[in-house]
């Protein structure tokens, strides 16, 4: 799966931008709210317009503190999934139960820098795991391969049935590094500048899930 951020797109062309990623899976919005990261990006308001002009399901990142109290409005607007971080939630089982039943698959997302394990037993309730590969609150950042290794864990513990979630990553994907998320177990991959930077958005989309599928094949 491919999900396009709109962290690289045009903000003053959204609705059009949108339009240009022909085949996505998700379109992956980032909400940061530059406390939680230093960074201030887009809101609710701007969400529910979106939803309004795309049929893409919504992947809402939301880079915020308090998601306990504010996660809630992007899953009843009705984004697809919505993701907080392991790091700024107060209560994630109860809060991933409060997206479900809002309507929205619930994601837990950790800093390159957090572990997986003390969280294991909380993504039991949650449906996709986001493993950040940069330091989240900005765009066009170097892809960091240590973070692979949760990566690692994270596929075998689906694979096992420890764990029933999609494993996300976030940050630096391109033709290169999606083989290398690839080849660790990533289901989907979240691109910002590989994907609207290209003269043809759907055909990059379409090259990095060709790719993806090539290294998962292959493994």
């Amino acid at each position: 799966m491919i999900a396009p951020s709109i962290l690289s797109a045009d903000f003053a062309r959204l609705a059009d931008e949108l339009a240009r990623i022909v085949g996505a899976d998700w379109v992956h919005v980032d909400v940061m709210d530059a406390h939680f990261v230093p960074n201030l990006t887009l809101g609710l308001p701007v969400v529910e317009a979106l939803l309004k002009v795309t049929d893409i399901p919504m992947d809402c990142h939301l880079m915020i503190d308090d998601p306990d109290r504010w996660a809630i409005g992007y899953a009843e607007a009705g984004a697809y999934n919505v993701t907080v971080h392991a790091e700024a939630a107060g209560d994630p089982v109860k809060l991933a139960k409060d997206l479900r039943a809002a309507g929205a698959k619930a994601g837990l997302s950790i800093k390159p820098g957090t572990p997986l394990e003390p969280w294991i037993d909380v993504l039991k309730h949650y449906d996709t795991l986001l493993v950040m590969s940069v330091e989240p609150g900005f765009g066009g950042q170097s892809f960091m391969p240590e973070v692979l290794d949760k990566v690692r864990q994270a596929r075998g513990l689906v694979d096992t049935g420890h764990l029933n979630l999609l494993v996300e990553i976030d940050g630096g994907i391109n033709s290169e590094t999606i083989e290398l998320a690839a080849d660790a177990g990533v289901d989907c991959f979240v691109a910002g500048s590989a994907v609207y930077n290209a003269d043809d958005p759907g055909k990059a989309i379409s090259a990095l899930r060709d790719r993806a599928a090539r290294t998962r094949g292959g493994a």
